[in-house]
């Protein structure tokens, strides 16, 4: 799915449009694309390599057309990304790159042309008669039909005063083969019974004729499989995104006039009801209105245990019905659901640029012209040392053929492709590799409270009971007095109530509230209040330890009595996430520091901190004075992020050094956020900085290799100890091991939620205290 489809998008006073760029193959064609684009007055253009797209920025004046036309000129194919319902059209073709079936045949018929040149050229005893003559008719064709995509787009680059990848190649092919066409022709290797001896290194003995076929036919034939191979790699590099994409339904069954008509989903208007059946997927987002099942949301948003839902819930498109029949009232369609603006949000990560890769780019950008003039160099010092024509020959050739700016090209955008796909998965959307550059120096984190360390809903925390009493009893008997209460406390006794028992709750006489007090009423023959304690009630002692614990937690405790006399405490409270606490442990233990900041009352606030191991606590903070710790943390020159869920939290995201919004936070909070925890689950922090590190790591060592490579192998073909051949396979292969190891992101695994204590290093340095907790403070109900 395009963040444009096939328009442009507004972004302040400039269009953003989005662009499929065809005919790159280097870091060099990256360069000149983005210069070319940038020539046009009000135009700033940022190309990814690995993506094959180009983010353009542009004034109202300069059209989409426009666009492509300078792409055009440049040398290269343009076009406007597919409208989503034409990719949908597309799916079967997906499963190859693109151009894969084209190019895939060309490789093969190379090998089949290039195995018995290499043969006869490397094993002198299978050289016969005229060999030479069958190897280089072979060889013509290679160069001619073979590599002519590399001489078509070195031509190309020409005509624009620019050099690219494809120029290298092309001037060693050519170098190579007319060489040997003049040792055929002129030199005496054409002679009958003519044999070549053949070795490692590339020179010869003076005064032998010497053919350099096998370098003329292993150019092309390593570099188009390594260039297949490298495609079909960065095809894998975006699988995540395609799975994204592909991920929503294809059509929907309607409920209209008490009848039911299956249709496409592109069908579907916000408003109309439609059936989901077990098995099924949520066609799109909505509110179920008849009904109740447990949905798996684990292809949306990471998340593996299901979640129930029953007329009033929220649901998500793409969800999967794991039980009962649905009927679901469509509130958002198409670009507007929760899949889309997460596909939306991917695929803008990944047309950004990160500054690593700017560095990267901007060296390559001139790597092919040094290497020509270094191959001229090396061309006349050995014809100007006396050296034979053949060897200096050979040297310059293998310079222009092991030179490979291609690796230093995908060495970072491969990367970020691989994590940001794989950060989709795991319920982080990263907003570009601007944001996984900013987490990685991240050493302090700001959390609010209410609805980022805790649930932000009423629920039952605890519940004790007097001796005697049975407490699921005791549960379904405040529940049923609750039963009409509109109160958000008295709800979540109803709740609790449900819960505990999956029989219908007892009726209820004699309802009637008590205003600032409670509820009364009449269940299985006993007169229940439910309500707040008073303070002249005599309370057995369990129950006033209870009191007591509730107070100290910030807890709301409400007093449950039968027939006048105390049986229950519930405790009621805004509930701890079960991750929050294991979070928090192993981002001290990744030598992150957290911080509260909330707008909560002290005794609130310190309670949550104590459960979680929190030691700094800010609280009766105002939005604007969280903006003002932020920038205090800053000017310490500490790097803070912060994370929150609320438009109170809006001002301190964006002025930290990195945002991070709760998916279930408001629009302001996500919009002014780096990234979105798409799954309730504050161990997605912990996975996203996790994740950060080991794609920095990766690009770390894909940029050591590409410049390593370059750095050690042009000196050895300069000097004579490089065989082009060789130079040829080994310029492939930095290619496809550079794409090769960003793939190993794929395969990144979160650690697993522990109960209670973190395990292994995420323990290191935190006290064991903060890992002995009541399961009530956990957000799970306890029963005493």
């Amino acid at each position: 799915m395009s963040s444009a489809d096939d328009r442009p998008v507004p972004d302040g006073d400039l269009l953003t449009t989005d662009l499929l760029v065809g005919g790159m193959t280097c870091a060099a064609c990256v360069g000149r694309v983005e210069k070319k684009l940038s020539r046009v007055e009000g135009v700033t253009a940022t190309v990814n390599l690995a993506t094959g797209r180009a983010r353009v920025s542009h004034p109202e004046s300069v059209t989409s057309q426009e666009l492509i036309s300078t792409v055009e000129k440049a040398g290269y194919t343009a076009e406007l990304p597919p409208a989503p319902t034409d990719q949908d059209d597309q799916d079967g073709e997906q499963q190859e790159p693109a151009g894969g079936l084209h190019e895939r045949t060309r490789l093969w018929i190379t090998t089949l042309l290039a195995l018995p040149v290499l043969v006869l050229s490397m094993v002198p005893v299978l050289q016969f008669d005229y060999w030479q003559w069958l190897c280089f008719d072979l060889t013509t064709v290679v160069v001619v039909w073979s590599a002519w995509p590399f001489h078509q787009r070195a031509l190309k680059g020409l005509r624009h005063a620019t050099a690219t990848m494809d120029t290298l190649v092309s001037l060693g092919v050519i170098a190579s083969f007319l060489w040997s066409a003049y040792a055929i022709y002129f030199g005496g290797a054409g002679q009958v019974g003519m044999r070549m001896p053949f070795s490692l290194l590339p020179g010869a003995e003076a005064g032998t004729a010497h053919l350099y076929l096998e370098a003329a036919v292993s150019v092309p034939l390593f570099v188009l499989a390594g260039r297949y191979l490298e495609a079909r790699a960065k095809h894998g590099t975006g699988s995540a995104l395609r799975a994204l994409a592909e991920l929503g339904a294809k059509d929907v069954e309607l409920r209209e006039d008490g009848g039911n008509r299956r249709v496409p989903v592109a069908e579907l208007r916000v408003g109309q009801e439609f059936v989901v059946r077990p098995g099924e997927k949520v066609a799109t987002d909505g509110v179920v209105t008849e009904g109740s099942s447990a949905l798996d949301l684990s292809l949306v948003t990471g998340e593996s245990a299901p979640v129930e839902v029953s007329p009033g819930s929220a649901v998500v498109g793409a969800a999967v019905n794991a039980g009962g029949l649905l009927l679901v009232r469509a509130t958002a369609v198409g670009a507007d659901t929760q899949l889309a603006r997460i596909t939306r949000l991917v695929t803008d990560a990944q047309a950004g640029k990160a500054r690593i890769q700017r560095l990267a780019d901007s060296v390559a950008g001139v790597f092919v012209p040094a290497i020509v003039s270094v191959a001229c160099t090396v061309l006349g010092f050995w014809l100007g040392a006396g050296a034979d024509g053949e060897a200096a020959v050979t040297a310059a050739v293998a310079v222009l053929v092991v030179a490979c700016p291609c690796a230093l090209g995908l060495a970072t955008p491969t990367a970020f492709l691989a994590a940001t796909g794989r950060g989709a998965q795991l319920g982080v959307l990263i907003r570009g590799p601007e944001a996984l550059e900013r987490l990685r120096r991240v050493d302090t984190v700001i959390f609010d409270k209410t609805g980022t360390l805790t649930t932000g809903h009423m629920t039952l925390v605890a519940t004790t009971v007097a001796d005697g009493e049975d407490a699921t009893r005791v549960l379904r008997l405040a529940g049923a007095v609750e039963y009409g209460s509109e109160h958000p406390i008295g709800r979540a006794v109803l709740a609790a109530g449900r819960a505990a028992d999956p029989a219908p709750l007892p009726p209820v006489t004699g309802f009637r509230a008590v205003a600032g007090s409670g509820v009364r009423g009449t269940a299985d023959g006993r007169e229940v209040f439910v309500g707040r304690p008073r303070p002249d009630t005599e309370l057995p002692d369990v129950l006033r330890q209870a009191l007591r614990e509730a107070e100290a937690a910030a807890h709301t405790a409400v007093l449950v009595e039968a027939d006048g006399r105390p049986v229950a405490v519930l405790a009621v409270g805004d509930s701890l996430r079960p991750s929050s606490e294991d979070a928090v442990c192993r981002l001290q233990a990744l030598g992150i520091e957290p911080i509260l900041v909330t707008g909560d009352g002290p005794a609130a606030a310190h309670a949550v901190a104590a459960q979680v191991g929190i030691d700094e606590v800010h609280a009766g903070i105002t939005p604007e004075g969280k903006a003002d710790i932020v920038a205090a943390l800053r000017a310490e020159g500490r790097h803070v992020a912060v994370i929150g869920d609320g438009v109170n939290d809006a001002a301190a995201l964006a002025s930290a050094d990195l945002g991070i919004a709760m998916g279930s936070g408001t629009d302001a909070a996500i919009g002014a956020a780096d990234i979105t925890l798409v799954r309730e689950d504050m161990q997605a922090v912990v996975a996203a900085v996790r994740l950060t590190r080991r794609t920095l790591t990766t690009i770390r060592a894909n940029l050591v290799w590409a410049f390593g490579y370059n750095a050690v192998t042009v000196p050895l073909a300069a000097t004579g100890w490089l065989n082009p051949m060789f130079a040829a396979v080994a310029m492939s292969a930095s290619s496809v091991l550079v794409v090769a190891n960003s793939l190993r992101l794929r395969a990144y695994q979160a650690a697993p939620l522990t109960s209670g204590l973190a395990s292994g290093t995420a323990a290191e340095g935190a006290d064991d205290t903060s890992f002995r907790k009541e399961s009530g403070d956990l957000g799970v109900p306890s029963v005493r």
